[in-house]
């Protein structure tokens, strides 16, 4: 087990920084004092916030609401912008400009804005909008997720993820592996049932996750049920993705990043560091292994990989790469999927008659003394509906990762000027009532008997975005997400704690790069039959 726990003596602070509510979105008062300083630089800022040249004012460009001086419509984004976003887009259309300060803004919410974004003009507005907390670290100059898909350097990270890591071969040489993953978390929630103790769902769903991610990435877990360590790599994980994106001052006025005055930079800084430092040792653990021993390829994963490709005159990949690259992959997969799985307990549990419809179908495909196994998943059309269902209505990155206009782009008649941040509001398009019928409500069958998928295809269901930015990780994803879920369903009965209501369960959530339950999801297992030995037997 890695000791994350004795990695430099700031532990403590740093958790208890990122609990600080100084760390907050901004608040009113600072808001107040940042738009009087504002105001007093009127005269030397005032020009520089229109669009810089004239074609941008001979436009036609898209609707949107008015603007106060210098702010903007920074007024109008609020602590969840993809809420306020959809709210400003009923009045104003699908495709929508707002003026954030300095950053020119356009925003769809709509599938055929979505597939002029994602697909018909995909070559020209790929480049990323980079935000101040990345800045902070450098990161968009490394990333497969940041750097601009015309540059060669994403080519290369891009075609190594895919092919060393999410490729049908290697997610089919790891299936053993999560499926003792997931079996190690039904044993952990018979314990809870046994003692009739209400489980964590976020803690325990993230432990799987990131077990499964080390171990592709590291072949060992990095924690266990229980450890305190889940807590600490969670929070630092969770502190990045709202660091990144929650609504930062420094984004709408770049002149204002030295003043760091969210703590946006500070918070990344710390927590990238201490998941760089994880990554390091094992690095440094690797090296001195392989030149120790004898070349022994018997267990070769993915930081194996990637080391190999940093020997020679021609090394495609230094140190520095391989962290920033490991640092993309585990963010995004132990994050997205561990709360996608916490999302959809939560709406089960909301709805009884849907959890109730989705396990008679495992029971009825599993048999009474089975095991789930992903080769199963395809006979659960019911459970696929849930998880489409849940990727609907909690989109683990609302906004997708905002995009950059690399050159004026008419879409729907409307033009997209340059340098605009484009953000695609996947949360507002799978609650379009234009599109869905009853969109606020948890209801799976809308997917039975329909050909709708999450592969980016579909442009009113996008939740891993399309075209040459879709997200690699799209295959290990809905595998991972689906076993556990389906595991979860098949061995127990779940009810809420402390007579809560279904109708009553608190489904606030919280706004970053990534999308949060604000109150994790607790729930009271129930074992509906004997935890069967089988398990065991498959990784023997």
């Amino acid at each position: 087990m890695w000791d994350f726990t004795s990695r430099k003596s700031d532990t403590s602070s740093l958790i208890i920084s990122l609990r600080n509510p100084q760390m907050e979105i901004i608040s009113e008062n600072v808001m107040f004092l940042l738009f009087c300083f504002l105001s007093s630089c009127f005269l030397i800022f005032t020009a520089t916030t229109r669009f810089p040249r004239s074609s941008y004012r001979s436009a036609t460009l898209p609707p949107g609401p008015p603007r106060l001086p210098i702010i903007g419509n920074i007024h109008q984004v609020g602590t969840n912008p993809h809420r306020s976003f959809a709210d400003l887009s009923k009045t104003y259309g699908p495709l929508m400009s707002l003026k954030l300060g300095r950053l020119n803004s356009v925003i769809i919410a709509s599938p055929e804005a979505a597939r002029e974004v994602l697909k018909t003009h995909d070559q020209f507005l790929s480049a990323r909008k980079s935000t101040n907390a990345i800045r902070a670290v450098n990161h968009q100059e490394v990333s497969v997720a940041w750097l601009p898909s015309s540059s060669a350097r994403w080519r290369l990270l891009r075609k190594l993820s895919a092919s060393l890591m999410f490729s049908p071969q290697r997610i089919e040489a790891t299936k053993a592996m999560r499926m003792k993953k997931v079996q190690e978390l039904v044993n952990f929630v018979n314990e809870s049932s046994e003692r009739e103790e209400a489980v964590d769902i976020s803690r325990a769903s993230f432990t799987t996750v990131l077990n499964i991610i080390s171990n592709i990435l590291f072949s060992v877990d990095l924690c266990s049920y229980g450890s305190k360590n889940v807590n600490k790599f969670q929070e630092t994980v969770i502190a990045v993705m709202v660091a990144v994106g929650k609504p930062d001052v420094a984004n709408f006025f770049p002149f204002l990043g030295f003043l760091d005055l969210q703590s946006n930079r500070k918070t990344i800084k710390c927590c990238t560091e201490r998941l760089l430092r994880v990554f390091r040792g094992f690095m440094d653990a690797k090296i001195a292994l392989r030149n120790e021993s004898t070349n022994d390829v018997s267990n070769i994963d993915f930081l194996d990989s990637l080391l190999a490709l940093t020997q020679g005159d021609k090394a495609e990949l230094d140190n520095h790469d391989i962290e920033h690259l490991l640092l993309d992959i585990f963010s995004a997969g132990t994050d997205t999927n561990s709360g996608t799985v916490e999302w959809a307990m939560a709406e089960l549990l909301k709805n009884p008659k849907t959890m109730a419809k989705a396990q008679a179908e495992i029971d009825r495909v599993i048999g009474q003394n089975g095991v789930v196994e992903e080769s199963d998943i395809s006979e659960l059309p019911y459970l696929q509906a849930v998880v489409k269902e849940t990727f609907r209505l909690h989109p683990a990155v609302p906004l997708l990762l905002p995009r950059e206009a690399e050159t004026d782009v008419e879409i729907l008649g409307f033009m997209v000027p340059k340098d605009a941040q484009v953000l695609v509001n996947v949360w507002a398009i799978g609650r379009d009532p234009n599109v869905w019928e009853n969109p606020t409500q948890f209801e799976p069958e809308r997917f039975l008997g329909k050909d709708i998928d999450v592969k980016g295809r579909d442009y009113e269901l996008t939740p891993f975005g399309a075209g040459r930015r879709i997200c690699p990780g799209l295959p290990l994803a809905v595998k991972i997400v689906s076993l556990m879920l389906a595991s979860l369903l098949y061995s127990f009965d779940w009810k809420l704690p402390n007579g809560i209501f279904p109708e009553d369960l608190d489904m606030d959530e919280t706004f970053g790069i990534t999308l949060h339950k604000t109150i994790p999801l607790h729930a009271i297992p129930v074992k509906k039959r004997t935890i069967s030995s089988s398990y065991s037997l498959l990784f023997v």
